[in-house]
């Protein structure tokens, strides 16, 4: 963090900071101990955290509420924009599935939060392999065809 800090910037003592953040002392200390978060000025009672550790703390908590790994978010934080991968689904979990039938034997399982697909999205690709199995098969199928 940059020492030449303007007086109307914000400045708190660990404590303070650990509760705007709803973090436990021990947690603020680890990730400061391991990297995720800078290190604050000055040293010991005296340190003091400003507005970009309440950023960073605030970004890490929203990311390990989404399953995030500490080790994926300090690649995060350091610049790193790959995509976050994306959870394994639990045993148990709900998914909404669209099934798309293009002709007998062939169905087509469409989850489109899993594929991050719209609604126009799924649309296009339903007609986009119903023409395409029409073109394979000879056949004129219409894809809004119903049964």
């Amino acid at each position: 963090m940059n020492s030449e800090k303007t007086s109307s910037e914000p400045c708190y003592p660990l404590a303070n900071l650990c509760v705007l953040v709803d973090l436990p002392l021990r947690t603020v200390r680890y990730y400061i101990q391991i990297g995720l978060v800078d290190r604050p000025e000055g040293g010991t009672r005296a340190a003091r955290y400003g507005a970009q550790h309440l950023e960073q703390l605030l970004l890490i908590k929203k990311w390990t509420a989404a399953g995030v790994s500490l080790d994926r978010i300090k690649e995060l934080l350091s610049g790193e924009q790959a995509p976050i991968p994306p959870r394994s689904r639990a045993v148990g979990s709900i998914a909404v599935c669209s099934h798309l039938r293009v002709t007998d034997g062939v169905d087509v399982v469409i989850e489109p939060s899993r594929a991050g697909l719209s609604p126009e999205q799924v649309r296009n690709f339903v007609k986009g392999v119903m023409a395409v199995y029409a073109q394979v098969s000879g056949g004129q199928i219409d894809p809004l065809e119903r049964e």
